[in-house]
């Protein structure tokens, strides 16, 4: 089940039935399959929200809920994050998680040791042998919170309120632990997969970038994504913070005649290509791009800006022919108050 973008925190009333709210954790959706009275032991398997299995890259989570869970049979939806830094100054780790899908088996046991993965549940699927998805949310979420009330980190069931001015002070709080927003559920709202029932509140930036390049469609015509760049405040060469795609079928070909007059080219006047990055995804996919000279400035709205790349979806808003390249700094962003993760766990 999915969320559909809203602006605020709606109110409880807005909905018939009511609403409570919780954290939007910002990791891996995960359906966890736990069948604990499997013939020969307990059997786990953990589905992405595409419905691949992420079984294989996290043994470590595997090993909790069945040490955890013992011999009850559950499906539970939640999601796999990563955890980085030191006690009392923890916070959820986007790019240490995404290193976790990874081919080798050596590597990925190596990785469960390095970067272990925790598991926060907020919805029960299945109990037993009776299928929950026709009960309402606030049985579901009861009754999770009954069958889970004994299990301990790496596991983990999210905290929720009923409050809406709680949940926007977690919208500004929890940033600082990672997280990228909270969500509001309909308290009778059964669970359809696929449906955006619920909703959710995220943040919502604007920043002056430089294009720096530009993909391909696939389809082979037109713009696919513009590469965007920031400088240092005290530096001269911009840095890949992400890129912003998502424009129509005529809008890609416009931007290929507004990009031709600042496209850097060789001594035989062909386009200079950059090799881009390896998507760890598909190994197979084209990263390669057209480099542009660092001469046009654009605003786009962004969501969060980690480790020096943009999160999430970036959005191409407007080109600003009013901004000098050079006054495109990482200074702009704005840096959320650091906030404890292991508070927003613990409900502390």
């Amino acid at each position: 089940m999915l969320a559909r973008a809203v602006g605020d925190v709606p109110e409880p009333a807005s909905v018939e039935g009511g609403l409570w709210y919780e954290p939007k954790w910002d990791g891996f959706r995960c359906v966890v399959f736990y069948d604990g009275a499997a013939e020969g032991g307990p059997a786990v398997e953990l589905g992405s929200r595409g419905g691949k299995l992420l079984t294989r890259y996290f043994p470590e989570v595997v090993a909790e809920l069945v040490d955890q869970l013992g011999g009850a049979r559950c499906v539970v939806d939640g999601e796999v994050v990563v955890r980085r830094g030191q006690a009392g100054a923890e916070r959820l780790d986007w790019e240490a998680l995404s290193q976790r899908i990874h081919p080798a088996a050596s590597r990925v046991r190596t990785l469960a040791e390095e970067t272990p993965a925790s598991f926060v549940a907020f919805d029960l699927l299945a109990e037993g042998d009776e299928d929950l998805t026709d009960r309402p949310a606030e049985e579901r979420r009861r009754r999770l919170e009954a069958a889970w009330a004994g299990v301990r980190g790496p596991l983990h069931v999210t905290q929720r309120t009923d409050d809406p001015e709680l949940a926007r002070r977690w919208l500004a709080d929890f940033e600082g632990a990672g997280l990228d927003g909270v969500v509001a559920k309909p308290r009778a709202a059964r669970y359809e997969p696929g449906r955006r029932v619920m909703a959710k509140v995220k943040h919502a930036r604007t920043a002056d970038v430089v294009v720096v390049g530009y993909r391909v469609h696939k389809s082979g015509e037109g713009v696919g994504s513009l590469l965007l760049g920031l400088r240092p405040p005290d530096g001269e060469d911009f840095h890949q913070v992400g890129g912003a795609s998502a424009f129509t079928a005529a809008r890609r070909r416009e931007l290929v005649d507004e990009l031709a007059p600042y496209v850097e080219r060789g001594e035989d006047g062909e386009p200079v290509r950059g090799a881009g990055e390896r998507n760890r995804f598909s190994a197979s996919r084209d990263g390669s791009f057209v480099v542009v000279r660092p001469e046009l400035v654009c605003e786009v709205g962004y969501d969060q800006l980690e480790n020096g790349r943009f999160r999430h979806v970036v959005r191409f808003l407007r080109w600003r022919p009013d901004r000098e390249p050079l006054s495109c700094t990482t200074d702009q962003i704005e840096v959320p108050t650091a906030y404890d993760l292991a508070a927003v766990l613990s409900g502390g």
